[in-house]
């Protein structure tokens, strides 16, 4: 089922809006008939099996790709590659835990570069940076180098990264995919946190919805070439996931209303 946002598509709060989407490669599509409309300060999963394209629509919302059908707009203006107001964690960085720079210094180094003409001084960046991490609960790790770091304090740094620029939206591809059920709770936490108290509108991409299930507001699940987008309560159902799959589904919740998703065979492959 698709969600269908009673707002018009000028809505002041509105963020993101597709209107029948289709993405794909040239002579290929990998999944189409997405609708979808989401205002600011929502938090949002993107969720399906390998493979279903999934980053797909990361990439079209930063400009990277172009939708094969129909449209989608972010602040109502066509996607655009290096938009300041999207802050972006990628599924792979550019820097790992083998790089030996401070992470103010990385924090900082990535709102200089979202500056045009002449830079203000190091100082003024330096401050914008730490706060940039205080507001991810790192501000003991400004000084650490990243080869210091285990993979939950990197992503608090990415994070960071993501925040320093004061972005409208966050795209976090895949970022719980190394993390312990732990670290994973815990950043779940801090990302809603940064939506509620900020009032950024995020779109996180996970392989296992539970331990965003109790934080989300919609999720966009893509499967079998397809997209149903909702609520989490219509959208993460048998009936729903049976629709989308085509074949029947059964999803089941235990007693902490964590959710199995049974019937479907993990697909692998490049998204």
């Amino acid at each position: 089922m698709d969600y269908k946002d009673p707002k018009t598509s000028n809505a002041p709060d509105e963020i993101l809006r597709a209107e029948n989407l289709a993405a794909g490669y040239p002579g290929k599509i990998v999944w189409q008939g997405a609708n979808f409309s989401f205002v600011r300060g929502e938090f949002v999963a993107i969720i399906g099996p390998n493979g279903a394209g999934k980053t797909l629509l990361i990439r079209l919302l930063l400009g990277l790709k172009q939708p094969s059908k129909g449209t989608i707009t972010v602040l109502n203006l066509p996607p655009r590659r290096g938009n300041p107001k999207i802050g972006y964690v990628p599924q792979r960085h550019l820097v790992d835990n083998d790089t030996n720079i401070e992470c103010v210094e990385l924090v900082r180094l990535a709102y200089s570069g979202n500056r045009w003409g002449i830079g203000m001084e190091s100082g003024k960046e330096r401050k914008i940076a730490l706060e940039a991490l205080e507001a991810v609960g790192a501000s003991e790790l400004a000084h650490q180098p990243l080869n210091a770091l285990s993979g939950g304090e990197l992503q608090r740094i990415f994070l960071a990264e993501a925040l320093v620029s004061d972005p409208e939206i966050l795209l976090l591809d895949e970022p719980l995919s190394n993390l312990d059920i732990r670290r994973a709770r815990e950043l779940v936490q801090l990302v809603n946190k940064v939506v509620r108290t900020r009032n950024v509108t995020a779109l996180l991409v996970a392989h296992d919805i539970n331990p965003l299930l109790p934080f989300l507001d919609k999720v966009v699940y893509i499967a079998n070439g397809k997209a149903a987008t909702g609520i989490p309560k219509d959208v993460l159902t048998s009936e729903s996931l049976s629709a989308l799959y085509g074949v029947h589904i059964e999803v089941i919740r235990d007693s902490r209303g964590n959710i199995a998703i049974i019937g479907i065979e993990d697909h692998h492959g490049d998204e």
